[in-house]
């Protein structure tokens, strides 16, 4: 009998910033540091740093470090990592979908309830 995998993908994805972090480096290519942190302002330097190191642990994000004064540091998706990016677009486009049913739902409920009250 197959055993479920999909807590070992979610064990990865798992969180608010992850999926978000690799949306932006799957639509932006390579970004800097303070490129993906001015994309997502929400986000502490040390959450970002914390979830970038975890995503490069899983070898689905790369950081190229540039010797040079200051510093340069760039992150990008690797070739393995790119196999997540259909399913996180996948993820965005529902996320979009459901917002709108929601919006939808709660409307007509609303209006329900106002003619209800007529």
């Amino acid at each position: 009998m197959d055993e479920c995998k999909a807590n070992t993908a979610l064990d990865i994805l798992i969180g608010k910033w992850k999926p978000i972090i690799l949306y932006h480096l799957g639509r932006g290519g390579t970004m800097r540091f303070s490129e993906l942190q001015k994309t997502i302002p929400e986000i502490t330097k040390k959450m970002l740093t914390s979830q970038l190191r975890e995503l490069e642990y899983h070898d689905i994000v790369h950081r190229e470090i540039y010797m040079q004064i200051p510093p340069k540091v760039e992150y990008s998706i690797t070739e393995y990592g790119q196999t997540l990016f259909p399913i996180i677009s996948l993820m965005h486009d529902w996320g979009e979908k459901h917002v709108v049913h929601l919006e939808e739902k709660y409307s007509n409920n609303d209006d329900a309830l106002q003619e209800n009250a007529n």
